[in-house]
């Protein structure tokens, strides 16, 4: 019984310290809601090898929505799409991209 209670003392959100499970090999797709009813999606983290602004175009075509590659200094090249697009983004990088869906992490409600 007292393993159990040590298990629920541990955080389930730190760091383990491993390599392959670092935040950085991941591609994350969030959610985010900017004011009112109006949201955007964020894409952080696509290879450098894939041409972000061909995708950028693609995505916007295909989604019927605005979107643009915002740049950061420690996150890197993030792309962001009006509206709810997760299940849409995850798709077209599983489809399209042929990108391994355990590399995927999807946020939000």
């Amino acid at each position: 019984m007292s393993t159990s209670i040590e298990n629920l003392k541990k955080d389930p959100f730190a760091e383990t310290g491993d390599e392959e499970t670092a935040s950085t090999n991941y591609i994350h797709i969030r959610h985010q809601q900017r004011n009112g009813r109006k949201t955007i999606t964020t894409v952080q983290g696509i290879p450098s090898e894939y041409d972000l602004k061909k995708i950028l175009k693609t995505l916007k075509k295909d989604f019927g929505c605005n979107g643009h590659i915002n740049k950061d200094e420690e996150l890197g090249d993030i792309l962001q799409f009006q509206g709810d697009q997760r299940a849409k983004v995850l798709e077209f990088l599983t489809t399209q991209l042929e990108m391994d869906k355990k590399t995927i992490q999807v946020h939000g409600f």
